[in-house]
């Protein structure tokens, strides 16, 4: 077991982290900066990823010691987006790297509430959330390709009030038997439960950008926020109003990583992240960490190389030093 694993289980977590749930704790009850992976775990470019392979690269991204994987909720694929994430469905997905874990928080980043049942999304996290032992937090957004939302038959200017009620029903079913609930998604009168439940009282759950939602209303209703790549004085801004309003609640960051093999290539921006090498990246994770990030939620892409060399090089010159 890695320094960074026995840091996750042995933390009892810093004051006020509210939350516990195993993968909350995994990721925000260490002072230090956690890091986590994106599937797919591919220095590919393709829109389609290859899928070959994962879940051997999840599990030796668990012994490396990462501290979560994170896969996307990509419904449909929008050949003009140019990203169809894992490509598989987050539940399955999910339930296959459960299986073949044991320690490493596992993520969604993010689940599109809008465009789900709130029903269908209560059972299935409970499910992977009880299967995996508690392992799994929350991402969830309102979804930003636009036509998926004629797709599945919602109005795309409701979701800002879908994901509220959404929320809503999510926390009601979790945390009460045979509750009785009134939504725009239907009605619950007493006479059903949502089973199972999460193993701690609710499931953590991560607001993902603004949601179309309030500053207030996301620390207010959300245990978390999770936010895009950002320069870091913007970064420092945006995590600055983030204590204010929301207090210790913690504050995750998704990025891309391009890692060279030369540990002091110079940096280069690239979408939604940096190429650069080991050195750069070490004293920007640290960076980002002096700023208040709690987690970082990283892709590996661009290389020429294979997705466990890189792996490997990352875990030895960048989350050893961090």
């Amino acid at each position: 077991m890695t320094e960074r694993e026995n840091r996750g289980q042995e933390n009892s977590g810093r004051a006020n982290l509210g939350h516990e749930n195993r993968g909350f704790r995994r990721l925000f009850g260490d002072a230090d900066l956690s890091v986590g992976l994106f599937f797919p775990i591919t220095t590919s470019e393709e829109d389609v990823p290859p899928t070959n392979d994962q879940m051997e690269l999840a599990r030796y991204a668990e012994e490396l010691g990462f501290d979560a994987l994170w896969v996307r909720d990509v419904p449909t694929y929008w050949p003009k987006f140019g990203d169809a994430g894992q490509v598989y469905d987050p539940w399955v997905y999910l339930g296959q790297v459960a299986a073949r874990t044991d320690d490493i928080a596992l993520a969604t980043g993010s689940v599109v509430l809008p465009l789900r049942h709130p029903l269908h999304v209560a059972k299935s996290a409970a499910s992977v959330d009880r299967l995996s032992d508690g392992r799994l937090v929350l991402g969830v957004a309102t979804g930003d390709r636009s036509p998926e939302y004629s797709a599945f038959g919602v109005a795309e200017e409701s979701r800002g009030e879908r994901f509220r009620e959404h929320v809503r029903v999510l926390r009601t079913v979790w945390t009460e038997e045979f509750p009785e609930v009134e939504s725009s998604y239907g009605t619950l009168d007493g006479s059903l439960d949502v089973v199972p439940k999460p193993t701690a009282e609710t499931l953590p759950l991560l607001v993902t950008g603004n949601s179309r939602q309030s500053l207030d209303w996301i620390s207010d209703n959300g245990d978390g926020w999770l936010h895009y790549q950002m320069p870091l004085n913007t970064t420092e801004s945006v995590v600055g109003d983030w204590r204010e309003a929301a207090g210790d609640k913690p504050f995750a960051q998704a990025t891309t990583v391009n890692l060279k093999a030369d540990p002091e290539a110079e940096m280069e921006h690239v979408h939604q992240g940096f190429a650069a090498g080991s050195e750069w990246f070490v004293e920007h994770f640290r960076a980002l960490a002096d700023r208040g990030v709690d987690h970082l939620a990283i892709g590996i892409r661009g290389s020429d190389r294979d997705a466990r060399t890189v792996l490997a090089q990352f875990a030895d010159e960048v989350l050893d030093e961090v």
